[in-house]
Parts: C-alpha cells; structure tokens; sequence
C-alpha cells in the first residue's frame, strides 16, 4: 500500500502549484489511494498533509474544490505524459501505441485517483464540476486532434481526429478503464482493445 500511496501523491507534483497547495493536494491525493475518495475527510488530508484544517481552509473552501485542482493537475500531467511519450515520425499506429502506452503507465501509478475522477466527478455538484470536465475533455480531445495531425498520419492521407470522434474514443477509454480498476484487473490488459478501437477509429477514413 505504501508504493501505491506514494505514486497517487506524486499525481499532484506541478511547478505551477504553490508548495502549501501541493502539500495539501498531496495529501488528498495519498488519502483517496488508502480510503477513496468518499470517504476521505478534511481530517484525513491534513494528517497525511502533517498540517492543520486551518492551513486546509486557508487554501481551500472545501474538499470538493481541492479535489477538483488534484483532478485537473492529473490530467495536466496525463496530456503531458502521452505528448513526449509519441514520436511524431514514427509509424501512425506505432505513435497511437506510443500514446495508448502512457495512458495506460499514468493509469497504473495511481489508479484510485483516475477511478475517482471517473466515477465520483459526475456525481459532484453541477455547477462546480461541470466546467472542470469540459476543459479535461477539451484538453484530452484536443491533444488527440493535435497528435493525429502529424506528418506520419498525413503521409498515410489519414485526417486528424474530429472532436466529436475524439470524444468517442476518450469517453470509451474512461470507462474502459473504470471497469478494469473495479474488477481488480491490470489496466495493461486494456491496452491492446484501446489500440485497436484507436487505429479502427481513424483507419476507417483512409
């Protein structure tokens, strides 16, 4: 359980957040591998935080908005992980691999954070998640667009992803993933069904 709460809290790490905002993201983030989201308490951030609730409210109204920053600097780093992880020379399938792979190495250092996001964001109140996963599936949708448009894909006259077929294959992915971390399978078994329904998606336009 330790490597596995260490890895959850490395999900916060960002340059761009303040030390005492990571320390309690951190914290959030080491919890929800040990207990789960739900049941996580302010109480609980803190102590793996090794701070106070006041320094908690002090940065945060509330664990729901601290759980929507842990969510969006995961998948800052998930976007960033798959972009330096294709080689936009290679092959199209070998970068949809490429890609398809380090989805899966993020999903596999912190599973109970990407279950979370998964399953408990949508039931979050409207009006403070609903924005949050409109600009994680632009990011992701729009990183699919961008990858699919290199030299390789046109040198193979394969059109970039549409949104709307971008969107298709995040939403798949998603709940690809949620089952396997329920069922106590290894997210590596997703892998090739990801990489098939991916080359399908946009070799059927060639």
């Amino acid at each position: 359980m330790a490597t596995t709460v260490s890895r959850e809290a490395a999900s916060a790490e960002s340059v761009d957040i303040d030390p005492f905002r990571r320390r309690l993201l951190d914290g959030l983030a080491a919890s929800i591998g040990e207990r789960g989201y739900r049941a996580t308490t302010v109480a609980d951030i803190v102590r793996h935080a090794r701070t106070s609730k006041r320094t908690f409210y002090g940065q945060f109204p509330s664990k729901e908005l601290c759980f929507l920053e842990l969510l969006h600097a995961d998948v800052e780093r998930l976007a960033e992980e798959i972009r330096s992880a294709v080689d936009p020379q290679a092959d199209w399938q070998t970068q949809i691999r490429q890609a398809v792979e380090a989805y899966v190495d993020h999903i596999a250092s912190q599973p109970a954070i990407t279950l979370s996001w998964i399953r408990e964001l949508p039931s979050m109140d409207v009006a403070a998640a609903r924005p949050y996963q409109r600009r994680s599936m632009h990011l992701l949708t729009g990183l699919l667009m961008g990858l699919s448009g290199s030299p390789a894909f046109q040198k193979a006259g394969l059109p970039p992803f549409t949104r709307p077929l971008a969107v298709i294959l995040v939403g798949g992915l998603h709940e690809l993933t949620a089952l396997a971390v329920e069922d106590g399978q290894s997210v590596r078994e997703i892998v090739e069904p990801a990489v098939h329904a991916s080359v399908a998606l946009l070799g059927y336009r060639r």
